[in-house]
């Protein structure tokens, strides 16, 4: 059974309709990315998912037990506040040391949980966030644009990330994407929405969609830029971080 299966699914907020008929399933351990223009629903369609948005219509299937961990958009936090990354990461409930530890290690941040959170980068703090997501051992990991206000290199690291925690737990991934030319090849499907499925498939096979096409063109601006993943060696921060075009 799948870990998520979205029937047919209408979101409206008054009398405008964000969502309509969308479906979609997300299987155990696949990477899925979903593309569309501002206001396609993207976000709408996560937080459906989450259970934070009833639909207007439609329904939101979630296996037994399954175990879902968020990492949203951009979080806000005041910068004069004292505030550890171990404090920050204990608000989301009973957590142990060797529980933080081990998500920072595995969001690519071990050896900062000492560290004051108006310290942080801005891929850093969103890395503590992904941290965060991981202390309860998610079966899918959901990501809002996590990416959005990092360069390119600081973008390719944590997609990099992100494909380097799957193989780690098993998760299945489903992360919304803002950065066309950002799509890594891990993504085992990619979906394009605007208000509805446009289309889907492998990142290769919706590049080339007339449906994708009509909404972000056919230039290198428009185009899907793919990063190459050969899966029989470890990569490193530095790889990755040009994308084709």
């Amino acid at each position: 059974m799948s870990l998520v299966h979205v029937h047919d699914l209408n979101v409206s907020y008054g009398a405008r309709t964000v969502l309509s008929r969308v479906s979609l399933r997300i299987d155990k351990g696949e990477i899925v990315t979903i593309v569309g223009p501002n206001g396609s629903g993207k976000t709408s369609l996560l937080r459906a998912i989450i259970g934070a948005v009833k639909p207007a219509a439609g329904h939101v299937q979630r296996a037994e037990g399954v175990r879902m961990g968020y990492v949203p958009q951009k979080l806000h936090i005041d910068e004069t506040l004292p505030m550890t990354v171990a404090r920050f990461l204990k608000l989301s409930g009973h957590v142990t040391a060797p529980q933080i530890n081990e998500a920072l290690t595995r969001a690519g941040l071990p050896d900062v949980s000492r560290a004051q959170l108006s310290k942080l980068s801005g891929g850093q703090f969103q890395r503590v966030l992904l941290a965060r997501a991981l202390i309860g051992k998610p079966d899918l990991l959901l990501l809002d644009e996590a990416t959005q206000g990092l360069d390119q290199r600081g973008s390719a690291a944590f997609y990099q990330q992100i494909e380097q925690v799957r193989q780690d737990t098993g998760c299945a991934v489903l992360m919304i994407s803002h950065e066309l030319h950002v799509v890594m090849s891990a993504s085992d499907r990619v979906i394009c929405l605007n208000g509805h499925v446009c289309c889907e498939g492998t990142p290769a096979v919706v590049a080339s969609a007339p449906e994708y096409r009509a909404l972000f063109g056919t230039g290198t601006g428009g185009a899907l830029a793919l990063y190459r993943h050969e899966h029989d060696h470890h990569h490193h921060h530095d790889d990755h971080t040009e994308a084709a075009e």
